[in-house]
């Protein structure tokens, strides 16, 4: 692989640049979110859907961009929606009222291809317990960008207001824009089936039962995280009296938690397996969740503590997450596209829900024991489908 090669599969730091797009895009401007209801006048639950419904399009849209990627290839459908990105990025700084907002922060969820696509090119390339490494590298060095994303966004909110954040995403979206252009070369002989023969190849996934528990256990892994992502925010500011910068900050512990366990995932992937690194990410995550909702009642709880033990979430999804996705890819290595992107259209919606579900429950005077309580939930329900997924492979071991 050589870089800046049109003809030629991308390189690790290109994928990691165009994995790393969505996460700066879906957290970039938290901190900033109860400066813009101000701004907007409306209240935060209002503008905090522009996390859940950004989820949910997201969702909707990674329905189509797996079965598209594979009708016409990985390379003009990823150049295509970042384009549209950057129309949409325009859109938020020119939007006069909340809805308008919203609306073009909804168009901004076309930026989810590139997640979709980064996993779909791996395993174009490797397969296995090698596309859980690769995977697991790629999103170790796509999450310095949910590490430092919530600061540079909680400094430019403090410094110059909350549309710096969007002018800082229409600047790294065209640099991409480049980049991929100028990197990133087809790997995957377009398909001669028809779009919607393509569409028709779904349930061919949703009859699988071992593809329902990975897209299960990778679902509920995420969870957790969407539910801080919609909550953490309103936790910081309003329970421990946080600042913008300092939000973003706190939000960095989560960051390196899941940049630590990525680099787990790529460095022992291979060895141990990917049902065992979901199992070990998974207990991490819960063992973390647990020991939150006991300081909490306890009333031990402080910004650090809260940040601190959620910085084990990120390391446990870290451990988890690439295992989980290379094992949805493995069900049906032709059919990786699609099987990339209805699962993460499972994942997004089930965050979606629990990033909406976080806003209503913390209304005025709210402490952070709803929100904990929403993490644990998802986290213990990762933990049965992980269970499950090791029972079926038993029973598939024991069969004559």
């Amino acid at each position: 692989m050589a870089f800046l090669n049109r003809t030629s599969p991308p390189t690790l730091f290109t994928l990691v640049v165009i994995a790393g797009m969505p996460a700066l895009t879906q957290n970039i401007f938290l901190p900033s979110l109860p400066i813009m209801a101000d701004w907007f006048d409306v209240p935060y639950g209002v503008i905090q859907q522009s996390v859940s419904l950004y989820l949910a399009l997201s969702a909707l849209l990674q329905l189509f961009i797996g079965p598209l990627s594979d009708r016409y290839g990985r390379r003009p459908v990823l150049l295509g929606a970042l384009a549209l990105f950057l129309l949409a990025t325009l859109g938020t700084l020119l939007a006069p009222t909340a809805g308008w907002f919203l609306a073009f922060r909804m168009m901004q969820a076309v930026v989810a291809t590139g997640m979709v696509l980064s996993r779909a090119i791996v395993r174009d390339m490797v397969d296995g317990p090698r596309a859980a490494s690769m995977i697991g590298y790629v999103t170790m060095g796509m999450s310095v960008v949910p590490m430092i994303g919530p600061s540079i966004g909680g400094l430019l909110a403090d410094s110059y207001g909350w549309k710096a954040s969007f002018i800082f995403l229409g600047a790294a979206g065209l640099a991409t824009l480049w980049l991929v252009w100028a990197d990133l070369g087809e790997t995957k002989t377009p398909s001669r089936i028809s779009l919607w023969a393509q569409f028709g190849q779904y349930p061919a996934l949703l009859r699988s039962g071992k593809f329902w528990l990975y897209a299960g256990l990778t679902s509920f892994s995420t969870g957790s995280f969407f539910a801080a992502l919609g909550g953490a925010p309103y936790v910081g500011s309003e329970v421990f009296g946080l600042t913008p910068p300092m939000v973003g900050a706190y939000f960095a512990l989560i960051a390196i938690g899941y940049a630590a366990g990525n680099f787990l995932a790529g460095r022992f992937s291979m060895r141990v397996g990917i049902t065992g690194m979901v199992l070990i990410g998974t207990a991490i995550s819960l063992g973390g969740m647990v020991l939150l909702l006991i300081l909490s009642l306890a009333n031990l709880s402080s910004a650090l503590g809260f940040f601190g033990i959620l910085m084990f979430l990120g390391l446990g999804n870290g451990i988890a997450l690439p295992s989980g996705n290379a094992g949805v890819l493995s069900v049906r290595s032709d059919l990786a596209g699609a099987a990339s992107g209805l699962s993460g259209a499972i994942m997004l919606t089930g965050g979606a829900a629990l990033a909406a579900l976080a806003g209503v429950l913390l209304t005025d005077g709210a402490s952070e024991l709803p929100l904990i309580g929403l993490m644990l939930g998802s986290a213990i329900g990762a933990m049965v489908l992980v269970l499950a997924l090791i029972r079926s492979e038993r029973q598939l071991r024991q069969m004559p």
